[in-house]
């Protein structure tokens, strides 16, 4: 049995496993789960992962695995998207932390208010507005001169950035004025196989 990978396609957190699993060449299935209408928090998804959230995958031996950052960490052991010198490993991690709390919260937030939520870009929660650009911002500062974030090669630093940042425009934020971060995007699009920023997720 291949994998299932129990994910929402508008979901950035759901697509870094994705973006993990196809660049890796992984086997597995996807079942789409519409969080909008409770699929994450039926008796049955609740019995298969107890938190309740997307992504979450069941392995080819049944064994289930929640968080996006813990399942790409898993699923990329051994592979040239996991640095094998430890500092840098290191370095990694401290971005897939750095995303889940300072980033993902704030910018995938946002996007939540205006594509779910159906908000004007101008009826955003400001806080979280502010401390999405914050984050932006660091990025640009982080990746500019650089081509990738952690040593010469793309890792899992870059897919877990990479999928909610590309997404960024869809809740109201402009990329432009941060061209090291539009341009970093657009090499990972091309790493990946994505069609281009604007065109399709």
């Amino acid at each position: 049995m291949a994998m299932r990978i129990y994910g929402d396609m508008n979901s950035g957190n759901c697509l870094k496993v994705r973006y993990v699993a196809d660049r890796l060449g992984l086997a597995y299935d996807w079942v789409e789960v519409d969080t909008m209408k409770g699929q994450s928090r039926t008796d049955a998804f609740l019995a298969m992962s107890p938190m309740g959230q997307v992504p979450t995958v069941v392995l080819d031996d049944g064994r289930p695995l929640a968080q996006s950052n813990a399942i790409m960490r898993f699923l990329a052991e051994g592979s040239d998207l996991v640095p094998a010198d430890a500092y840098l490993r290191a370095k990694m991690d401290e971005l897939l932390f750095w995303e889940q709390n300072l980033h993902e919260p704030f910018v995938a937030g946002s996007i939540f208010q205006v594509v779910y939520l159906g908000k004007s870009p101008t009826e955003r929660d400001p806080e979280r507005v502010a401390r999405a650009e914050k984050a932006l911002d660091l990025m640009e500062r982080l990746i500019a001169g650089r081509t990738w974030f952690v040593g010469d090669a793309m890792t899992l630093a870059d897919i877990a950035l990479v999928a909610y940042t590309r997404r960024a425009p869809l809740g109201g934020f402009d990329l432009a004025g941060r061209p090291a971060v539009t341009e970093w995007i657009a090499r990972c699009e091309q790493a990946l196989g994505l069609a281009p920023l604007g065109v399709a997720a």
